[in-house]
């Protein structure tokens, strides 16, 4: 009798674990839209760096796996084989002006899945968000526009309403909102805002978190007018919202380095620095130096670095206002190479295409200034790619390929996992907090957006030159968007938009 009760409680156990064994047994054997086989896996989060396959459905990893996963691999599915290529997780671009469709076809194909518009930001936000639905081919996502919100506080309300709605009358197309109002506007970056306008200046920056910016964009070297106590006001208001500004600092240089540093601790603002290169110049050290203490110290303050010795603005700007050689490092008017025909300018070229109008090139970095920028652990990769232009500045369609290709293996300034975990998962987690999806992207594990580039370590390479201008990275092989293939064997695949908006937060 006693060894019948254990016979029956044994097949009793047996029987309870059936459905537990059918369920893993139905997990197992999923089936996937797309497996990538037998490549090199680099996931930064986990340290993961192996042979493995990926298995993908409805837009996510489902699976990475030491075994092979094309047996599971649906009817009508896509085996991708990977022998030989590194499989990343897309590359994030925090700083993106380039947001057009051609802009987003030289960003795919040099590895970016996510561009983001988030130095000097847009306005109005959710109509730009919603004019890009399902019309680019990568992830799109901007901040609110300090610019835009300091502007439109000088106004009446009559005026501001009106200005509005040329904003988004002219959403696509800024050369008709620009040639009505730009010399307003213009006018308006060098007026200091009074005490009440600070109030309307809030409302207008709370209409953008609201609206879905990903924090606030703060470029007040092109606003004169805002002063030191405008861009505390900025920062005390994205402390009290929990959100976060992307700042380009006043001047090149060390004080207004400290500035925002100061801003960012006695507010408790999160702060992004952008292109630190570009603001630093010879005081690279001691400005990475500044950012590093704070970080040590606890301060919620981050850094990026694009990897070109020269610069890009509008030649229109206040950048380029009395003393902008001195402030630019000593340059002289030969450092300068218009976009238009790429041509170096000299003192009547530059004072009559000021007065057109246009972008200009830049050279005024040192390469050893980059390199150390890049070999700094918590400097994040971003491109801040200009808006298309036949001769716009290679960073707009060579970036990332040049970091892996030229710093990477070339000169070996940094490691492949280093520089790829400052394309994806640094970007990513340095975003979550204003933009949650970002949770999902910039890894490569199970239940992560299938955001992933697959490229050749041994070739990849930036083409763009600022002699030839823009052309297409090489060695990129495949990228993936949301599960969706955009680029094939290193080719585009036109007509497909799987790239969704990038929403903040404060979303209402």
């Amino acid at each position: 009798m006693k060894i019948n009760r254990i016979f029956y409680l044994v097949l009793l156990l047996n029987i309870l674990s059936i459905p537990t064994t059918f369920a893993q047994a139905a997990e197992n054997n999923e089936e996937f839209d797309i497996v990538i086989s037998n490549g090199r896996v680099i996931d930064p989060e986990t340290s993961l760096d192996a042979i493995r396959d990926v298995g993908i459905q409805g837009g996510s990893i489902i699976e990475v796996s030491a075994e092979s996963l094309a047996g599971r691999l649906v009817a009508g599915g896509e085996l991708i084989d990977a022998n030989g290529l590194v499989v990343s997780p897309g590359f994030i671009d925090m700083h993106a002006h380039g947001q057009s469709q051609t802009s987003a076809n030289y960003l795919v194909h040099d590895g970016v899945t996510t561009a983001l518009e988030l130095e000097g930001g847009v306005y109005p936000v959710r109509e730009w968000l919603a004019s890009r639905e399902n019309k680019r081919p990568i992830n799109f996502g901007t901040s609110m526009a300090q610019g835009d919100a300091r502007s439109l506080a000088q106004f009446s309300v009559e005026d501001r309403i009106e200005l509005e709605d040329a904003y988004r009358s002219s959403i696509d197309n800024l050369d008709v909102f620009l040639a009505q109002y730009g010399n307003l506007l213009s006018e308006s970056n060098y007026a200091e805002l009074t005490l009440d306008q600070y109030i309307v200046m809030r409302e207008e920056l709370l209409k953008g978190l609201r609206s879905g910016a990903i924090g606030i964009g703060l470029a007040h070297q092109y606003t004169p007018g805002a002063n030191e106590q405008e861009v505390y006001e900025v920062f005390d208001f994205a402390a009290e919202q929990d959100s976060m500004i992307f700042s380009h600092v006043r001047e090149s240089g060390i004080s207004a380095m400290q500035e925002v540093i100061s801003n960012s601790i006695l507010t408790g603002a999160a702060l992004h620095i952008v292109h630190v290169n570009s603001m630093a110049l010879g005081d690279i050290d001691f400005i990475l130096s500044l950012i590093r203490s704070a970080r040590q110290r606890g301060f919620n303050i981050s850094t990026e670095a694009y990897p070109y010795t020269a610069a890009s603005t509008g030649l229109g700007s206040a950048l380029f206002d009395e003393g902008w050689q001195e402030e630019m490092g000593g340059i002289s008017f030969e450092d300068l190479q218009w976009v238009a025909t790429g041509e170096r300018l000299n003192a009547e070229t530059f004072r009559s295409y000021r007065e057109i109008g246009g972008a200009v090139i830049i050279h005024m970095m040192e390469e050893e200034w980059i390199g150390r920028a890049l070999s700094e652990p918590f400097v994040i990769v971003a491109s801040d790619g200009m808006q298309f232009a036949p001769g716009a500045h290679p960073r707009s369609a060579g970036t990332f390929s040049r970091v892996l290709g030229r710093y990477v293996r070339e000169r070996e300034v940094l490691s492949l996992n280093e520089a790829i975990g400052k394309m994806t998962i640094m970007p990513a987690q340095r975003l979550e907090p204003v933009a949650p999806v970002m949770a999902n992207k910039g890894r490569l594990q199970e239940n992560a957006d299938a955001d992933i580039t697959i490229f050749d370590p041994e070739r990849i390479i930036d083409t763009a030159t600022f002699e030839e201008g823009l052309s297409n990275s090489i060695g990129i092989e495949y990228v993936l968007v949301g599960g969706t293939i955009v680029i094939r064997g290193g080719e585009l695949i036109e007509g497909v938009f799987p790239g969704k908006a990038i929403y903040g937060v404060g979303l209402q």
